[in-house]
């Protein structure tokens, strides 16, 4: 698939149609491995085994982090929480962090070009091993599909364009969030699991299939699973057109407004809450290191969820609504812009920042979710996206490939 190149507000039908056709034709592919990767993590979780998630660049860091906090903090209501580590460079060498870390009954997850040599350790110590974004989509040494498990998992977009494979990734790994719960729910398909309590579903059997331990079907539920995938594959699809098309606006003036600030010297800020901070730090690396391919100038930006002891200093001693106000007033100067990422749209430390920006003559961008929330009914950013959707997962993608345009748009306002 050709990617369109870099352009203005004028192309983005073209870069909106582009995202639903790669995320069609890679989801299309990919669904029956992903149904039978999802049971495979679920027998791990099950018999104590937690994810291990790393990245070395700063993008991959925003994953890896981005995929643990989704496991260990669940947004389905009544999902339980599942241990999880997000592994980064700032802790120090990779391949030595997986190697202390990773326990035989774990899952290890790898980000980008460089993971092979940290997983190949980690499957030699037994582990289940994930590649996402490995060059060696194919490689006999890697790819598996087998119930063996003898080699990596290994899934890569072949899109050309970085933010639609990042966008692609993205997916993939919510996705690998959300159906291993269904097979947790059938714990009479799991092997391997440390307990094997029977539970007598009685009367209610006829409305709670999956508390029986005598399932036998693992089929009919992976193919389930499958078109599950399929089904929100779609939705997704759906949510980055309609963010792109009715965001069309806001985003082509976000996008003049910030390159001026920013060629002028100012800086961006970018904030956000649990995988809306991640989303944060993605587009700090985006902004740092942007694709060499592309030309784009480095441009400057301040993370404000990046630094722990702030955030929990100001947050012990202030309290949580104040985590990015308190930095704004730190760091924000007139000139600069800022970036909010909050899929309620009501999150009170992220009012609380566009609110200090507004007083400190800071323009703001905020992609939300549902309707908008008090950020869109009260206009308290200058420039607002909304993705009209009710489910997490699919605001945060949705919000990452309209984040991604408005990079491009920086650097392509014509």
């Amino acid at each position: 698939m050709r990617s369109p190149a870099a352009a203005g507000p004028a192309r983005l039908p073209a870069l909106a149609e582009h995202r639903t056709e790669a995320n069609e034709e890679f989801f299309a592919e990919e669904a029956p491995r992903i149904a039978r990767l999802c049971h495979r993590m679920a027998e791990r979780f099950a018999r104590g085994g937690r994810l291990v998630a790393f990245g070395a660049t700063p993008a991959e860091r925003s994953d890896a982090r981005h995929v643990a906090v989704e496991f260990v903090h669940p947004v389905i209501v009544g999902k339980r929480a599942l241990p999880a580590l997000g592994l980064a460079a700032e802790g120090g060498e990779i391949e030595r962090q997986v190697a202390l870390a990773a326990e035989p009954q774990d899952i290890v997850m790898g980000f980008g070009e460089g993971a092979e040599s940290a997983l190949a350790r980690a499957r030699e110590r037994g582990c289940l091993t994930v590649a996402l974004g490995s060059a060696e989509r194919r490689s006999p040494q890697l790819w598996s599909s087998d119930a063996l498990d003898c080699g990596t998992w290994a899934f890569a977009p072949a899109d050309p364009d970085p933010f639609v494979r990042q966008e692609l990734t993205e997916t993939l790994y919510h996705l690998l969030w959300e159906h291993v719960h269904v097979f947790l729910d059938h714990p009479g398909l799991l092997a391997g699991r440390a307990e094997r309590a029977t539970h007598d579903s009685g009367a209610s059997s006829f409305l709670y299939p999956f508390l029986s331990e005598t399932e036998t079907d693992l089929d009919a539920v992976l193919a389930d699973v499958e078109a599950s995938v399929a089904m929100k594959a779609a939705e997704i699809g759906e949510l980055r057109a309609q963010t792109l098309r009715d965001g069309a606006g806001a985003l082509g003036a976000a996008a003049a407004e910030l390159r001026a600030r920013l060629d002028a010297g100012g800086a961006l800020l970018v904030l956000g809450n649990g995988g809306s901070a991640t989303d944060a730090m993605d587009a700090a690396a985006d902004l740092r290191w942007p694709p060499g391919e592309r030309g784009w100038p480095a441009r400057r930006v301040l993370d404000l969820t990046e630094d722990a002891a702030i955030l929990t200093a100001i947050a012990n001693d202030v309290g949580i609504a104040s985590v990015f106000s308190r930095q704004v007033i730190a760091h924000g100067r007139a000139g600069d812009a800022l970036v909010a990422f909050s899929t309620s749209g009501g999150s009170e430390n992220v009012l609380a920042a566009l609110a200090e920006a507004r007083r400190r003559g800071i323009t703001s961008v905020a992609f939300v979710g549902y309707d908008g929330g008090a950020i869109a009914a009260e206009g308290l950013a200058d420039h607002v996206v909304v993705s009209r959707s009710q489910h997490i997962p699919r605001i945060q993608e949705a919000q990452a490939g309209a984040w991604h345009v408005l990079r491009e748009l920086i650097e392509a306002p014509a």
